[in-house]
Parts: C-alpha cells; sequence; structure tokens
C-alpha cells in the first residue's frame, strides 16, 4: 500500500487517514470536533471541522441565534449563499469564502449542488441547531 493513500484509520501513531467524503458521512458531516473519542486524533476541544455535501436547493432556514462560535466557511464547489444579518454572500468560485464572528446569526442555501468546508473554533458541547 502506498504511504500516503487513505487507509481509514488510525495508525498506532496517532495518525488517522482517510477520505472526507465518506468520513464525514458517519457523523452528520463533521470530521473534527469535541464529539470525537477523545483517543481519536480527531478529537478537539478547539475547533470543528466539516465536510458538506449538499444538494441543489438544500437549505437551513432557521437562522442560528446567540451563536457562540466563530466561523469559517470555504466554497469547494457549487454555488452557495450564506444569509447574515443585512447582509447575503454568495460564493460562487472555488475558493471563495465568508468568516462570521460570535454573536452573528446566519442561514444558509445551497444553490447548486454544493461541497463547502466548515471550520468552528471552538468546538461547543451540546451545540444543536434546532429544528
Amino acid at each position: 500500500m502506498d504511504d500516503d493513500a487513505p487507509n481509514g484509520g488510525v495508525d498506532s501513531g496517532g495518525v488517522h487517514v482517510g477520505n472526507a467524503g465518506e468520513d464525514s458521512a458517519l457523523d452528520r458531516g463533521w470530521l473534527l470536533g469535541h464529539f470525537k473519542d477523545p483517543a481519536d486524533p480527531r478529537h478537539s476541544e478547539d475547533v470543528e471541522i466539516k465536510w458538506g455535501v449538499h444538494p441543489a436547493g438544500d437549505e437551513r432556514t432557521a437562522r442560528v441565534s446567540a451563536e457562540e462560535r466563530t466561523a469559517l466557511l470555504v466554497l469547494i464547489s457549487g454555488r452557495f449563499r450564506v444569509e447574515l444579518p443585512g447582509r447575503s454572500v454568495l460564493l460562487e468560485q472555488q475558493g471563495d469564502y465568508v468568516v462570521w464572528g460570535r454573536g452573528v446569526g446566519h442561514s444558509w442555501r445551497a444553490e447548486e449542488e454544493s461541497v463547502v468546508l466548515t471550520v468552528h473554533r471552538p468546538s461547543v458541547p451540546g451545540y444543536r441547531v434546532p429544528g
């Protein structure tokens, strides 16, 4: 096996190699955060990382309020809209991104089939979007 090839697991050195598309399907898109087993190198109290695959029209209309985290959302492919207070941001070129801070509510919509990478900091136990 090629040492650089994903093998889908953790080796004895504490290294996890996998595929974001496959691994994210196991945990609602989340690859790294407080919710992973503490023995897993993907466990983190400081940051959460999500690989989001969204069909066209997929949306979260309920605006997140009382956000406790800072967020970065990067467009990998597709066309993705993020609604922020007083502002609508359209990500349409690979690498387009938006960052918002604590206390900034948001919602989103995939205008085309889209893949986005989301980073939250910190990783907040018990955090869930209503509905």
